[in-house]
């Protein structure tokens, strides 16, 4: 307990070592991640969160990278999730955002720490919510969130993040296509990266055009589309200024209280469907299982009666 203590005093302090341990706990779904959360809660709330998610390629840790920077110049203190792809070996994240961040993780009051999906559907595991209230709890003003790109992460992020920023590049022709598929209800701004090639001038007017027929009234508000060169740190600063614009939007309008209550949520729900989850199956289920598969296979009964039944003597047990 004494340890504990000590931990959650040194995470609230900023200390970089214990916002690693933290991190990694739970990671590892140890015992000690409910209680470590638990205490830290009452101390979250404060850290903005921005999301930047988009297909591969696209730039989006050259862009991250540069907006850290950014951050950082302004006075901010900066934590990053970059969320990795998981190695079919380790299990662990392949650190390919992070070598690229690797200057940048070296500045004062900023850090970085990839993540691995560890088979999460989404691509975005609920490990990388209780990171970011690690990070929120030791004093960051800002956190960046920086996915994979690809499944459903897109929606994952704009679930977790308050600014979801996506990212662009123009020679994706489909890229237009992608957005009717769900990244045009997701984006709070669009970056356009590596505008200096060809084509970016049209894909940026398209997007436009694409946002000037669906106004999201929901937001009351007119969704740029910001062009950016990562690699020479052009367009950042004004893709900053527009992030800044679309929180000072939520915050008057009272989106922000609102969208946080939502996300509060959801991250309710996924962690009683995980505990349920990982209570459900004993091993007095698990060789129930093994035993009914054959006659389940060989159409003697069906899988739904098995489950229905299974789930009623755990409610008859409740009552």
């Amino acid at each position: 307990m004494e340890l504990q203590k000590e931990l959650i005093e040194k995470i609230l302090s900023g200390d970089k070592r214990a916002v690693s341990r933290a991190i990694t706990l739970i990671e590892n779904n140890t015992p000690a991640k409910p209680v470590l959360l638990k205490l830290l809660y009452a101390h979250t709330g404060k850290a903005y969160r921005i999301g930047i998610t988009g297909p591969p390629g696209a730039g989006k840790s050259t862009l991250t990278d540069c907006l850290i920077k950014h951050l950082n110049t302004a006075g901010y203190k900066t934590g990053v999730i970059a969320v990795d792809p998981t190695s079919p070996f380790t299990g662990g994240a392949l650190l390919g955002d992070r070598v690229r961040m690797s200057e940048s993780g070296l500045l004062k009051d900023v850090f970085i720490r990839s993540m691995a999906t560890r088979g999460s559907l989404g691509g975005l595991s609920k490990n990388v919510i209780d990171a970011c209230n690690v990070l929120d709890a030791a004093g960051k003003d800002f956190i960046l969130i920086e996915t994979v790109g690809v499944g459903q992460s897109e929606l994952d992020i704009a679930q977790t993040a308050d600014t979801t920023v996506v990212v662009l590049v123009p020679e994706a022709g489909d890229s237009i296509q992608a957005m009717k598929a769900g990244l045009m209800e997701i984006a709070d701004v669009f970056a356009l990266n590596k505008s200096d090639r060809a084509g970016a001038d049209e894909i940026a007017s398209g997007i436009r055009n694409m946002l000037h027929l669906k106004k999201a009234a929901e937001h009351h508000r007119n969704i740029d589309v910001i062009k950016t060169i990562a690699s020479r740190d052009t367009g950042v600063k004004e893709l900053f200024a527009e992030i800044l614009g679309h929180k000072s939007h939520l915050e008057k309008t009272g989106m922000f209280d609102r969208k946080r209550k939502e996300h509060l949520m959801r991250e309710i729900t996924e962690t009683v469907n995980g505990n349920l989850q990982k209570n459900f199956w004993d091993d007095v289920k698990i060789q129930l299982l093994n035993n009914s598969i054959e006659s389940i296979y060989a159409k003697t009964t069906d899988p739904y009666t098995f489950a229905e039944e299974l789930v009623k003597s755990i409610s008859s047990k409740i009552n």
